[in-house]
């Protein structure tokens, strides 16, 4: 059953290759992290020798974190039996991509979604921002008395379908994700799908961009990961802090000149204000 309410959270689980850790035999690590979207914080991670291993690897990060009332979201490699049972085992919500590595699953929604579109309710959004106009439709199809392969899927209570149109430059291109859900709500299941990418924008971008950490050549013993765990935390620091509207780097620059600027949002940068 569904623990849909307010003020939950949304985990994101996905990895990320740290391209610089390889060495010699050695391939690079790629770490599974869950991250918390709301508060930009990390809450766990678990080290997987390959992509592929993902699978295995996430129901062991689950194990190390409380999801409890939080929704769980991921890409469609952690589309398996196994996950979803272990996260609603841990009493939590998911909402999770769907795409060809479960063919039959796909098949169907797609077909489904492409022969009755306009009788799912649907909710628009409109962004317009870096030279670009993006429209999403999200759609939530909650009768699933017709899909076969339904109570294979532990807690499946929905099918969602999420169309993005993208004008720039004078191109439209346009794009449909389809996931499995625990979720009945159309607004949270939009909510959860749009902030599953904020692992993306808000962590692995900023620990590549902010960070480098692809270009670090620390590969000695464990240092790849212990690195790894210390710029997540400098990040969830970075990111709580509110200094004059600068960005994350430059207040990292700031804060290495001031050492009370350091202090504040070593030990408590929400008191770190734009007033500052």
């Amino acid at each position: 059953m569904s623990i849909e309410g307010n003020r939950r959270g949304t985990v994101a689980i996905d990895g990320k290759m740290i391209c610089g850790s390889g060495k010699d035999k050695l391939r690079a690590y790629h770490v599974v992290s869950a991250f918390v979207t709301e508060n930009h914080l990390t809450l766990g991670e678990i080290c997987v020798e390959e992509t592929t291993n993902e699978i295995t690897a996430v129901p062991e990060l689950l194990d190390l974190i409380d999801v409890k009332g939080d929704i769980v979201t991921a890409d469609a490699m952690s589309c398996q039996k196994k996950i979803v049972e272990k996260i609603i085992d841990k009493k939590a919500d998911y909402t999770i991509g769907l795409k060809q590595n479960q063919p039959a699953l796909y098949k169907d929604t797609e077909d489904y979604f492409k022969a009755f579109s306009a009788d799912i309710p649907s909710k628009t959004t409109i962004e317009k921002g870096h030279g670009r106009i993006e429209k999403r439709k999200y759609q939530l199809l909650t009768d699933l008395s017709w899909l076969e392969q339904k109570n294979e899927w532990k807690g499946l209570n929905a099918l969602g379908c999420a169309r993005s149109t993208i004008a720039e430059n004078g191109e439209i291109l346009e794009f449909m994700r389809y996931f499995i859900t625990s979720l009945t709500n159309l607004e949270t299941f939009a909510d959860s799908v749009r902030k599953h990418w904020a692992i993306e924008n808000q962590l692995h971008w900023c620990l590549d961009v902010v960070f480098r950490e692809d270009a670090s050549r620390a590969r000695k013993d464990n240092s790849p990961l212990n690195l790894n765990v210390l710029r997540k935390t400098a990040l969830n620091l970075v990111s709580q802090a509110q200094y004059k509207r600068i960005s994350k780097k430059r207040l990292m620059f700031r804060a290495a000149l001031e050492p009370t600027l350091f202090l504040d949002i070593l030990f408590d940068p929400s008191s770190v204000s734009p007033q500052k």
